[in-house]
């Protein structure tokens, strides 16, 4: 299984630092079918409970944010939330009345498909829109990556005492304990790197990515514990097998939604 994941990710990480260096439309429409498929597999995994959500609603919504993210920010936000609330509540009265009686659990699975996965995957969108975006997204995202592999590799060696017994019962403290030093440290080499080759216009202190590492690697673990709680009520693994090795695509980007938030708005208040 480690084989695959690695051989997997060597293919995978090519492809994802040129589509980052691009930037653009082109940038934004990856994330756009990232955060559908996210979508889908989030419906997916409900309807394995027994709920019917709305594909249709729930992956046109999530796309629809990232779209209008990369359009003009944040002012299209309002409107399309709303369009995507009213839509939805109409969909599923429209299902009660022929006889669907959890139709409003399923609107609230709906909704919550297009919100979680469509507004917080955006923000990778308004990571790379900002100056020297491209490496901000190269410093937030494989700071995630080194907390979760040291995470893995750690809690795999020295691991005793459980972190989350019924969400996650693999991750243990010690683990997480070392995710977070090991991301922390991350951050500051990457930034030293990404500064030697992006020159000034990058600018971030050792202790603003220390900051950041630390925030990165004691908070998006909460992405992936959210993310088990949904697939263990459901009773599921992974949320698809689309990716071999590694699962579906919300189960690479549990944690990167979380991340995405927490690095665009330190990045705006803290840094620039």
């Amino acid at each position: 299984m480690l084989r695959t994941r690695v051989i997997v990710a060597a293919i995978l990480l090519p492809v994802g630092l040129v589509i980052i260096y691009i930037g653009g439309w082109g940038f934004s429409a990856f994330v756009t079918l990232i955060v559908g498929l996210a979508a889908w597999e989030y419906s997916q995994i409900f309807r394995g409970s027994g709920y019917q959500p709305a594909l249709v609603v729930a992956i046109a919504g999530a796309a629809a944010l990232a779209l209008g993210r990369a359009w003009n920010g944040f002012e299209s936000a309002p409107l399309l939330i709303s369009l995507i609330l009213i839509i939805s509540m109409t969909y599923h009265m429209f299902a009660y009345e022929r006889g669907r009686d959890q139709a409003g659990t399923d609107f609230a699975v709906t909704f919550s498909a297009a919100i979680y996965i469509g507004w917080l995957g955006a923000y990778l969108i308004s990571i790379r829109t900002l100056p020297e975006g491209f490496w901000w997204l190269l410093l937030v995202l494989p700071t995630v990556w080194l907390a979760d592999s040291g995470a893995y590799f750690i809690g795999r060696s020295f691991g005793r005492h459980k972190l989350s017994p019924r969400l996650s019962p693999k991750k243990t403290w010690e683990g997480y304990l070392g995710g977070v030093v090991v991301g922390t440290l991350g951050a500051i080499g990457l930034a030293y790197l990404w500064q030697i080759w992006a020159g000034p216009e990058f600018a971030i202190t050792p202790l603003q990515a220390a900051l950041l590492g630390f925030l990165l690697s004691t908070i998006t673990t909460l992405g992936d514990l959210g993310e088990s709680m949904i697939k263990r009520q459901s009773g599921v693994k992974d949320s698809s097998n689309l990716i071999p090795g590694h699962g579906g695509v919300f189960d690479r980007i549990d944690s990167w939604l979380w991340a995405a938030l927490i690095g665009y708005y330190f990045i705006l208040w803290i840094v620039i």
